[in-house]
């Protein structure tokens, strides 16, 4: 629907209208001075080239349009008492918001020095941009923001992640056009066919359509109004447009949509939570389309500015140089007439603020954007009640997954009443071996059900949805607000929101130098169905550099575990759940196992991080190692201890040492990671002149980057995966990548000094046994006997 002036101008009063308009004319004229002014904010004397910045830089073209739905959210919050948050999406609009945090009181709370009169107006300007200040776009230092604007196409996402389990709130999320064309923000549309109108808050998407990107126009500002129309009502969505250029009308109709969207979203909960209602609400969105650079300069340079491409950024690129430049600027920025915003003092008037909400109901002062507030510790039961039991190593096998579906069942449980945690992942819970989940909560679903389906659930706290962006996007945002939660994902396709955890560490790092923002909830990653067990799914489900990849960023922010079998992963997802302000990797397979450790056993090797398995080598304590075989991840644990066992029986009077890895960083030198190793710990561990062999679950050549520096870095050779892959046997894969257990029985006699001659036969029969696999498998299909039903032997 379109709302019409005439009828929209019965819903504001004449004295409500000058309020707003007032409101809105000041946050311009702020967010103009922010990218413009170093000094005279007021200007109280006329404007010069030295008052201007040196550099100038920030986005100007979605101010004005910012401006105006935090106005109209203002009004609504008071006039409704809500909880409310909103989701800024064309978030290099930092002018903006830093200019409605000012103005409301939040940022000066926040810091001290930003006051509000003349003076902290000067800082406010002058930081923004500025070395020393603040970015430019909304971000961890905003207040009331849970969201980076630098990169665009996961606002909604956020948004709707916000909302889960938050009945109480309505979150806004102002959706930029150029925002709308990208594939992360068209798949989170969708995100309302998984809202519980019973048990969680409402999403108000506002697509802000001014026309332009940086440099074109955009794909749905283009479209007919009525194909626009189609495309969101085919998202499930009732779109209330609201367009225009002559504020005073646009005021009208902004005031008309907001109540008109909060009307029927109030309508749709207590139809759900009072009358019973289980149909899927048609949510309101609203389209508000108003210029590029509103209000800002018409021509420049003889060229169209407003309402173009060249409003994106700074409109007036040359004011310290060019006259002209100088003197449209300072119309533009009295344009906004200050001296009836501001008293003598620089403060805004009362009217300025008369629709402005008080205390917490304030956008930059609400708890929902500063989540630590209210997070809660998660009740996470004892883990013996879910160790296995491990009488000896090796001895018996689990499915390392399906042992910790039985603890994340009880963690939701334990939460049903007060629902801060969720279990996301594309499509993959049951086949991740997580469904015992299920007897806890089902799995969000809002749309129609078939008999045919399973474990679906109109209140379920299990979220799937085959877009990882998404799953991604809703974690974030649930744990921005206060809450917890854990993605499941397979291995090889966690790599589509690289860039997404990029800005989430991103996040964290700062918001550890801010003292005001209270610590949230980890994001905790568990990947499975992993490398060496997608023998079925051949080379396209086969990439293990997630942990590449999280391994380069801040490393106060990020931990990558390998746990061996189900006890080390228990230990470390419960260290995991309880951790603030990280990101946690843990890769564990979900195929059969050996267990190797007792749950107290591994609760002090995954302290450790990394250590000697004594039971495991053949060193007997009188003389230093020839050798060390050295694993991380569970697959390489496995052929390590296959081939301790095989030097054992062919190689008796080696001395071999088996070290296993759980926390991958701690083979980063102290200095360079909060669990690094000193260098006198890790020669210690590894020696600092012999042969180490290491079985590693991913490239090898990121052991031999966080290595790189130690004493015996010359000395360390890793086996791991080298793109080899295809649809094979599980052991094909190793053997291609030459990380089985021949492989490393070879390396040992290759690379332990004298050994070379001495073992020659043993070397040729690990290679014939090589060849023999590459001939079984061909003619059988299944792995040779002895490696099928390999066990561990144990010490004799």
């Amino acid at each position: 629907m379109s709302v019409d002036p005439q009828q929209a101008s019965r819903g504001l009063t004449d004295e409500e209208l000058v309020g707003l308009d007032a409101h809105w004319r000041a946050a311009n004229y702020l967010s103009v001075g922010q990218i413009y002014l170093m000094a005279n904010p007021l200007l109280t004397e006329p404007l010069r080239p030295e008052h201007v910045k040196p550099r100038l830089l920030g986005h100007w073209g979605t101010s004005p349009g910012l401006n105006l739905v935090h106005t109209h959210l203002n009004r609504v919050i008071k006039a409704r008492d809500l909880d409310a948050l909103c989701v800024w999406g064309p978030g290099h609009g930092g002018p903006a918001v830093l200019a409605n945090a000012w103005l409301e009181g939040s940022y000066t709370e926040t810091y001290p020095d930003i006051t509000r009169d003349a003076a902290g107006m000067a800082r406010l300007f002058k930081q923004f941009s500025f070395p020393g200040g603040v970015p430019s776009h909304v971000a961890p230092e905003t207040p009331g923001s849970i969201h980076e604007g630098g990169e665009l196409g996961y606002s909604l996402a956020h948004a709707y992640g916000a909302a889960f389990d938050h009945p109480g709130l309505v979150v806004a999320c102002v959706i930029g056009d150029g925002e709308a064309e990208t594939g992360p923000l068209a798949t989170s549309w969708h995100s309302n066919k998984f809202l519980d109108p019973v048990n969680d808050g409402a999403v108000l998407p506002i697509l802000h359509l001014n026309g332009y990107k940086i440099a074109n126009p955009t794909v749905l500002a283009r479209l007919p109004e009525a194909e626009l129309d189609e495309l969101l009502r085919g998202y499930g969505h009732d779109p209330i447009h609201v367009t225009g250029d002559d504020p005073a009308v646009v005021h009208r109709a902004m005031a008309q949509a907001m109540d008109t969207a909060l009307d029927r979203i109030a309508a749709f909960q207590r139809a759900a939570r009072e009358d019973g209602a289980t149909s899927r609400p048609r949510w309101p969105v609203i389209v508000l389309r108003t210029p590029k650079g509103w209000t800002g300069p018409a021509e420049v340079d003889g060229l169209p500015v407003e309402n173009t491409w060249r409003a994106h950024q700074v409109p007036l690129s040359a004011v310290r140089t060019d006259p002209e430049h100088l003197r449209q600027l300072e119309r533009w920025l009295r344009s906004y007439r200050p001296e009836e915003l501001f008293d003598a003092t620089g403060a805004p008037r009362p009217d300025v603020l008369a629709a402005v909400p008080q205390g917490a109901r304030r956008l930059g002062a609400g708890p929902f954007a500063n989540g630590g507030l209210l997070l809660r510790e998660l009740p996470l039961p004892p883990l013996e009640k879910y160790a296995v039991p491990v009488d000896a190593p090796g001895a018996s096998t689990h499915e390392p997954t399906r042992v910790l579906g039985d603890l994340l069942r009880d963690v939701m449980d334990a939460t049903s009443d007060r629902r801060d945690f969720r279990l996301v992942g594309p499509d993959e819970t049951a086949s991740n071996r997580l469904q015992a989940v299920y007897a806890a909560s089902g799995k969000a679903w809002q749309e129609r059900t078939l008999p045919v389906d399973e474990n679906l659930d109109r209140h379920g706290r299990v979220m799937e949805i085959l877009s990882e962006h998404t799953c991604q996007g809703w974690l974030e945002g649930y744990l921005l607000t206060g809450r917890h939660g854990l993605f499941s994902c397979y291995e090889a396709f966690v790599h589509i929101v690289d860039s997404m955890v990029n800005q989430h560490v991103k996040w964290l790092r700062v918001t550890r130098r801010l003292p005001w923002r209270a610590p949230i909830a980890s994001l905790n990653y568990l990947l499975t169905s992993h490398v060496w067990r997608q023998d079925h799914n051949g080379f396209s489900h086969q990439d293990p550099g997630f942990v590449d990849h999280i391994l380069n960023k801040s490393p106060e922010a990020v931990r990558v575990y390998l746990p061996p079998d189900a006890n080390t992963l228990l230990s470390v997802a419960d260290h995991a759940l309880r951790s603030r302000d990280y990101v946690n990797v843990i890769v564990a397979g979900k195929q059969p196992c050996f267990d190797w450790l007792s749950m107290e056993q591994a609760r002090v090797h995954c302290a450790r991080g990394a250590g000697i398995w004594d039971w495991a080598g053949t060193e007997d304590g009188t003389r230093e190692p020839d050798a060390v075989l050295a694993c991380a991840g569970d697959v390489p644990t496995q052929e390590v201890l296959a081939a301790a066992q095989l030097v054992r029986r062919h190689l008796p009077g080696l001395a071999v040492r088996v070290v296993n890895v759980v926390d991958i960083a701690r083979l980063l030198p102290s200095g360079e990671h909060p669990h690094g190793m000193s260098d006198f710990e890790y020669d210690g561990l590894f020696t600092a002149d012999r042969p180490v062999i290491f079985a590693y679950h991913g490239y090898p050549w990121l052991i031999h980057r966080l290595a790189y520096r130690r004493t015996g870095h010359a000395h360390l050779h890793v086996r791991g995966y080298k793109e080899i892959g295809t649809t094979t046997t599980p052991f094909d894969m190793v053997v291609g990548n030459d990380m089985d257990r021949y492989r490393l029985v070879m390396d040992v006699i290759d690379r332990v000094p004298g050994l070379a001659v001495r073992a020659a036969a043993v070397r040729q029969r690990m290679e014939d046994t090589r060849v023999r696999h590459h001939d079984w498998i061909r003619e059988h299909g299944v792995d040779l006997p002895e490696v099928a039903d390999w066990s561990w032997e144990g010490s004799k």
